[in-house]
């Protein structure tokens, strides 16, 4: 901890205190700072110490305690204003919006005294000759809040009127004000519009758009703008989450989660601030944060979560239904607190109707990864059968209706028939059936028992036979031998589907059964030989054949029977398979396609979708990346509903990367969106969930989206892993993040994700991305303020540029070493070694290189090696150096811009801007170092190498802007 010796280390102290993170130790440090202040018996010194203290209590939890500071300023003020400098005084008034602000904030503050507390402000804003545009914009806060909407119309109309001053808020917290009224005025699209600069970015501040992003969560959901709200929140989320004293829209943020079908993300956000439950310094952002708390737990106990365990206040374990009781009991005794103080009931009012809110979004997918709260299926849009307890309460159909409707439902082929049939046979166990009717349950149970089901199919042919129907019977012990063929039995189920084959042709030849049932056999058949060709490369000629014998049966019987439709459609898609076994994917693609065409034809389009899964695999193969897409398409659309969610995860993933691949990011991120969505609707979460977020997170990188596409690469990187997924996708994923937050200007952050992934890759036989993260990493580092960290990892990468023959690369970090050492104890002499070493490096590289193109991007380097080195002589001097000094320095800089000078001219029209960049750069060194001549010369010599050229070009117009500016002073 720095010692305060005199009033420049304090100063120093308050600077480093200031960009320490809101919280207690800091209100701590800046509770020493000001008794250490007092000991300098400096009058400024405490002031300055008071307006510190003052300014971290604001931005933090402990805001109530900022009217002490305050009011001593204020006394001293009146006592001795001389002892305020400009700056000082300045802040004493800016700071009467904050006691305005942060007196509604407190319920205990007596309103008349708010009231005789906005008059002080406008009487000594008056007297310091402010407008009273802040004034208009404070009584504007009181009377909104007390529900006072005549008088708030007032202010606001007032607040907008006047003019700006100095002590007007900023632009951005000042549209983030009237958008406020908007929305309290029910007009959503106005205040979006109202918001519009803060949110592109053209206003900020230290609280936006921090407050904007989350305040506008709750219109865009209204409006349907699902992707801008789900956009904000990602975005928005990431800004608040560091910052202590923004629990109001901390509450925004969770708000958000339970109007859309996200609790268990909800719950994660409550998680990371367990004080926001307790902390007493702000109870107006506490009462919201505890309102929208009792929003997500009674959202979840609508959906039967209420006895989970959720995060709340320290000390005890909590349900979701205790914590929405306690949460809801908290709130409304702190706005019946704000009511009784304010004479209305419109807090209160305004808190019960935000509590009683509705989800507006079933669920949006976030691309973040949030376990499951809901019951499986709750928010998935699968089309299900009713669980047992819904159709127990529910009136229920006859066991003739549940019959009929599965023999139906099976007939037609239609999804989910088996779970029909399961009601058939939870109600027969009430009552007797008839034999036919248990062949039927036993059968259609064993279809869904998969492997399992050998036993039953077997069970199921007894039953038939007992009926009568002998082809049914047979038809189910070739079902049985199939079962077989699946559990691996392949000899078994090979030798057990002779029989039935051999019966079924003897009685199809007699009359005595039907094309169904002689198809099924041959089905069965066909697809156990199909089996031994995939399994063991053998039989394809038995299985071709199989295959043939069933078209020929069911070829052009089928009309508006789809079971035979279906029939000839898989028998094709075996084809398909065949040829792709031998080899000719051509000819499989076109049986796939006629496969999927003949499903769809018969309105059977949910059997299409393996099939153009398997079309899209073969164009990717062929390079066909205009058919894959295709074909993927369509198998979500023929999918429909029906695709359970596994499947619809691997459909949209497979479709992101064929969209990414040829450029279209934004469409690519909605479909990896998609995938990570349904991945963890199927509890993969952790395998392809991971890799969908990791896929749309560079999608939403290269889009610019960087803060949303950090949370998601966070996100997929507690899932990823080098087992799982393959080291390169957790070096991707890191380098991606490293690149998300450089552009954020989370420099140590992205410092840190770049040396992780470097540390993985070191171990790669290629080391191309072990030093290029290397450089990356040391780029960070240098703009976190760590030279002599950034300067190791430099010297790291230049050693793998070396030994890799990498010149370029290799005189980068050199350069970049250079500019470190100025601000190291290498110093101006140590950066000159190093620039030196680059421009040899570049020299020798170009003296051995024999490629004229290679030759040519050589030159190009040692032109901007010399120009960076100019730069650097030039700006190396010591502020305390005398003229011959500087004159040397800006002689020897002057000579490395002739030298760049030189090699950019060499390389013609492709060096041009390169060449006038430094020309001019050399005419600046001349008028510093009092030759005019030679200054106007070079900027002579820029405007003649524009002679002609392209007006609209903006390189063109900067250039000869600067030789124009060059030319003034000469001239005079």
């Amino acid at each position: 901890m720095m010692e305060i010796a005199d009033f420049d280390s304090l100063r120093r102290a308050m600077a480093e205190n200031s960009e320490e993170p809101e919280g207690p130790a800091r209100n701590a440090r800046a509770e020493q700072l000001l008794a250490e202040a007092e000991k300098l018996n400096i009058p400024l010194a405490v002031v300055e110490a008071l307006g510190h203290q003052l300014k971290v209590y604001n931005y933090s939890s402990e805001k109530d305690k900022m009217f002490v500071p305050f009011a001593r300023l204020l006394r001293m003020w009146d006592e001795r204003p001389e002892d305020f400098d400009e700056y000082e005084t300045h802040s004493l008034h800016w700071v009467f919006k904050w006691m305005t602000a942060g007196m509604l904030d407190q319920p205990h503050i007596p309103l008349a005294s708010i009231e005789k507390w906005l008059g002080e402000m406008e009487h000594r804003y008056r007297l310091a000759g402010h407008s009273e545009r802040a004034v208009r914009s404070a009584e504007f806060s009181v009377a909104g809040h007390v529900g006072d909407l005549p008088r708030a119309e007032r202010a606001y109309a007032a607040w907008l009127a006047a003019d700006r001053d100095r002590m007007a808020d900023c632009h951005a917290c000042e549209l983030h004000g009237q958008g406020g009224w908007q929305l309290k005025n029910g007009r959503d699209e106005a205040a979006l519009e109202l918001w519009g600069p803060v949110l592109d970015g053209e206003y900020s501040c230290a609280h936006e758009p921090h407050t904007v992003l989350a305040s506008s969560l709750a219109p865009l959901l209204r409006l349907g703008r699902v992707d801008e709200a789900r956009a904000h929140h990602l975005r928005g989320f990431r800004l608040v989450r560091p910052m202590e004293s923004m629990r109001g829209a901390y509450a925004d943020h969770v708000e958000f989660c339970a109007l859309t079908g996200n609790e268990a993300r909800g719950l994660e956000l409550l998680a990371e601030r367990p004080a926001y439950f307790t902390d007493t310094g702000q109870p107006r952002s506490r009462m919201d944060f505890l309102a929208v708390v009792a929003l997500l737990m009674d959202r979840l106990t609508g959906l039967g979560l209420g006895g989970q365990r959720v995060p709340g206040p320290a000390g005890r374990s909590w349900t979701a239904g205790e914590l929405a009781g306690h949460a809801r009991a908290g709130a409304l005794e702190l706005a019946a607190r704000f009511d009784a103080r304010n004479g209305t009931s419109y807090v209160g009012d305004q808190l019960r109707e935000r509590m009683a809110q509705r989800p507006l979004v079933d669920r949006l997918p976030l691309g973040v990864r949030a376990a499951r709260t809901a019951p499986a299926g709750q928010h998935a849009p699968v089309v299900r059968p009713p669980a047992p307890d819904q159709a127990e309460q529910a009136e229920q159909p006859s066991l003739p209706a549940l019959l009929a409707e599965a023999r139906r439902l099976s007939d037609a082929l239609r999804p989910h028939a088996l779970e029909a049939w399961a009601a058939v046979a939870r109600a027969a166990e009430e009552t007797e059936v008839d034999t036919y009717v248990r062949a039927e349950i036993a059968d259609h149970t064993a279809m869904g028992r998969g492997p399992e089901g050998v036993e039953l199919f077997e069970r199921a042919a007894e039953l038939y036979a007992e009926a009568g129907d002998e082809g049914e019977a047979i038809a189910a012990r070739a079902r049985a031998a199939y079962v077989r063929a699946l559990s691996g039995e392949l000899d078994e189920a090979l030798a057990a589907i002779d029989e039935p084959y051999d019966r079924i042709l003897a009685l199809y030849a007699d009359d005595a059964t039907g094309v169904r049932q002689t198809a099924s056999v041959l089905m069965s058949r066909a697809r156990i030989l199909m089996r031994q060709v995939h399994e063991r490369s053998t039989g394809a000629g038995d299985a071709e054949q199989a295959v043939r014998e069933l078209l020929a049966l069911v070829g052009g019987r089928g009309g508006s029977d789809v079971r035979l439709v279906s029939r000839a459609a898989e028998g094709r898609a075996m084809l398909a398979e065949l040829a792709e076994h031998a080899g000719d994917g051509e000819r499989a693609g076109e049986l796939f396609r006629q496969a999927t065409a003949q499903f769809v034809g018969a309105e059977l389009p949910w059997f299409a979708v393996e099939y153009e899964v398997r079309v899209a695999a073969l164009a990717h193969e062929q390079g066909d990346l205009a058919e894959a897409e295709r074909a993927l398409r369509a198998a979500l659309e023929h999918g429909g509903p029906y695709v359970e969610p596994v499947g619809r995860a691997q459909l949209h993933l497979q479709l992101a990367e064929v969209v990414g691949g040829r450029g279209a990011a934004e469409e690519a991120a909605e479909h990896a969106l998609e995938a990570a969505h349904w991945a963890d609707e199927a509890g993969q979460s952790g395998t392809l969930g991971a890799w969908a977020r990791h896929q749309l997170g560079g999608f939403l990188l290269r889009q610019g989206r960087f803060a949303e596409a950090a949370e998601v690469l966070e996100s997929a990187l507690a899932d990823l892993s080098a087992e799982t997924h393959g080291a390169g996708a957790v070096v991707q994923t890191q380098w991606w993040l490293g690149d998300c937050l450089s552009e954020l200007g989370e420099h140590h952050a992205a410092a840190e994700r770049r040396l992780q992934a470097a540390e993985i890759a070191r171990h790669w036989p290629e080391q191309h991305d072990h030093a290029t993260l290397a450089h990356l990493a040391a780029e960070s580092l240098g703009n976190a303020g760590l030279p002599a960290e950034a300067d190791q990892a430099y010297t790291r990468a230049g050693e793998l540029w070396r030994a890799m023959g990498n010149v370029h690369f290799l005189v980068r970090s050199l350069r970049a070493r250079a500019w470190l050492a100025l601000r190291t104890e290498a110093g101006p002499e140590g950066a000159r070694k190093l620039m030196a070493e680059a421009v040899r490096e570049c020299e020798a590289a170009l003296d051995a290189v024999e490629d004229p193109a290679a030759a040519e991007r050589l030159a190009g380097e040692l032109g901007h090696t010399h120009r960076q080195f100019g730069d650097l002589l030039a700006r190396s001097v010591p502020e305390d150096a005398d003229d011959r000094a500087i004159r040397k320095a800006f002689e020897a800089a002057l000579a490395e811009m002739a030298a760049a000078i030189s090699v950019f001219a060499g390389l013609g029209e492709d060096g041009l801007h390169s060449r006038t960049a430094a020309e001019l750069a050399a005419g600046w060194l001349e008028a510093d170092l009092s030759r005019p001549a030679a200054a106007t010369a070079r900027a002579r010599a820029v405007l003649d190498a524009y002679e002609g050229a392209d007006p609209a070009d903006e390189t063109v117009r900067a250039r000869r802007a600067e030789a124009r500016q060059l030319l003034e002073p000469t001239e005079e």
